[in-house]
């Protein structure tokens, strides 16, 4: 079969051919009008690196580039399918509406779910304040309590801080230092005025997995919603909305290789989820959530989540292997490297670590080829230690100190090398300027020294 992928860029065409061994097409690739053909994808792709002095990218919790494949889907409902879907009085409506339609029950077959409880939104952000305001305002003031985590993406955290300020009970759940909840916790947590449970499924800054089965267990017993901030799980790990009991679920497209601006939310059918919609318009998808359906966005995130179905499984075993080589590689080297969250309960393309001594802004600027974070996209132009981190009881010096890692799925071998043997250099380098690291090589107890103030 002949498969076309048209005005892309040659650097993520060269990682694409190499990352897909298993597909058998002929690929014909056309990037500034100029044709490249490989007859089989595991060949490499012979396109010069034209993106010099651009940073190796290692941030993709942070977003991830479009597929290809996805851009291919997008295309034409770009440029020839741009009816209105709404319009459903000529051909173009009918034309993008059914693009949308598909999408929907591309969406709702990577997580178990019917179509019809695919509601789409601009991504998991509206996602997750549609679900947390959504069933405390339909459900209030019956019930008035809410639970969540103190690890949740920030704007979990501050919809639940906006409800307290109208008068509802927000109980924050701690968590150990492994970043995973204590199931008795929950339960303790949970009265007869609880309306929702919300907590996410895999951590955006240190990769946790939570126990996802068994919260929702332990709330269908109690018959309490249970709403998951999947953002960084769907399409990465398996999920069943239905095995899992999840009641509400956020999915972003850019977290899949999908587009920017587009998202969904899941919800139940039977038993019926009851949300109110959080703003008003023409009163389409199903009156939830009101706006036009921005079509290629929609049918990108279809297309990136069917892809996701399909490679799932290849994806996390690649995960896995670049993970270690770099762990591997950073143990061998360097101690005092601690890394941030359970080793094994969690997405292996997130590796959260502080290199003791050092300041992580500074290690930051030293590897400013290669695209890093501190933590969260959403708060890291704040010069605070990460209330993750800070949460999962780290030292605030150590909290100063940690990158987060981001693997994914155009991630190279010889990226992953790259990176470690310069963090590698640089952490080498800048402990050797620290007299603190000096002290310790001595054999200082760095907290028995009582320091004093000036």
């Amino acid at each position: 079969m002949l498969r076309v992928i048209k005005n892309i860029s040659p650097i993520i065409s060269k990682k694409f051919l190499r990352r897909c061994p298993q597909r058998e097409d002929t690929i014909l690739i056309l990037i500034q009008g100029k044709r490249f053909a490989s007859s089989s994808v595991s060949e490499k792709f012979a396109v010069k690196h034209v993106d010099v002095g651009r940073p190796i990218y290692f941030d993709a919790q942070a977003t991830t580039p479009v597929d290809p494949r996805v851009l291919d889907a997008m295309l034409p409902y770009l440029v020839s399918y741009h009816g209105n879907p709404h319009s459903r009085t000529h051909a173009y409506g009918w034309e993008s509406e059914a693009g949308v339609e598909n999408a929907r029950e591309q969406v709702a077959n990577l997580i178990g779910a019917d179509p019809k409880e695919i509601v789409f939104t601009s991504g998991a952000t509206e996602s997750n304040n549609m679900s947390v305001k959504g069933v405390a305002h339909f459900y209030a003031p019956r019930k008035k309590h809410i639970v969540t985590t103190q690890i949740e993406h920030k704007c979990v955290l501050d919809s639940c801080r906006v409800l307290e300020g109208e008068g509802f009970k927000i109980t924050y759940l701690p968590v150990g230092p492994n970043g995973i909840i204590n199931l008795k916790d929950l339960e303790e947590a949970l009265t007869p005025e609880t309306s929702l449970v919300s907590i996410m499924t895999v951590n955006n800054e240190i990769g946790v997995t939570q126990p996802i089965a068994e919260i929702g267990a332990i709330c269908k017993k109690r018959k309490i919603f249970f709403h998951t901030d999947a953002a960084q799980a769907v399409g990465k790990i398996p999920l069943d909305v239905n095995s899992m009991n999840i009641d509400l679920m956020s999915i972003s497209g850019h977290k899949i290789y999908g587009p920017k601006g587009v998202g969904a939310l899941y919800i139940r059918r039977r038993p019926r989820v009851r949300i109110e919609p959080v703003q008003s318009g023409g009163g389409q998808e199903r009156g939830m959530r009101s706006g036009t359906v921005p079509t290629p966005l929609v049918v990108g995130l279809g297309a990136a989540c069917e892809l996701a179905q399909r490679e799932m499984a290849y994806d996390h075993a690649w995960m896995e292997k670049l993970a270690n080589r770099f762990l591997d590689k950073i143990y061998s080297k360097l101690t005092h490297v601690i890394r941030n969250g359970d080793p094994v309960q969690s997405y292996p393309g997130c590796v959260n670590l502080s290199f003791a001594y050092v300041e992580g802004e500074s290690l930051l600027m030293a590897l400013k080829d290669v695209a890093l974070s501190s933590g969260s996209a959403c708060t890291s132009a704040s010069l605070e230690p990460s209330y993750v981190l800070r949460a999962i009881g780290t030292d605030e010096d150590l909290a100063h100190s940690s990158i987060r890692f981001g693997l994914g799925r155009f991630t190279t071998i010889e990226e992953v090398d790259y990176t470690a043997e310069k963090t590698i250099r640089h952490v080498e380098r800048l402990r050797e300027m620290s007299p603190l690291w000096e002290m310790v090589q001595e054999g200082v107890d760095i907290k028995t020294i009582k320091w004093s103030q000036h």
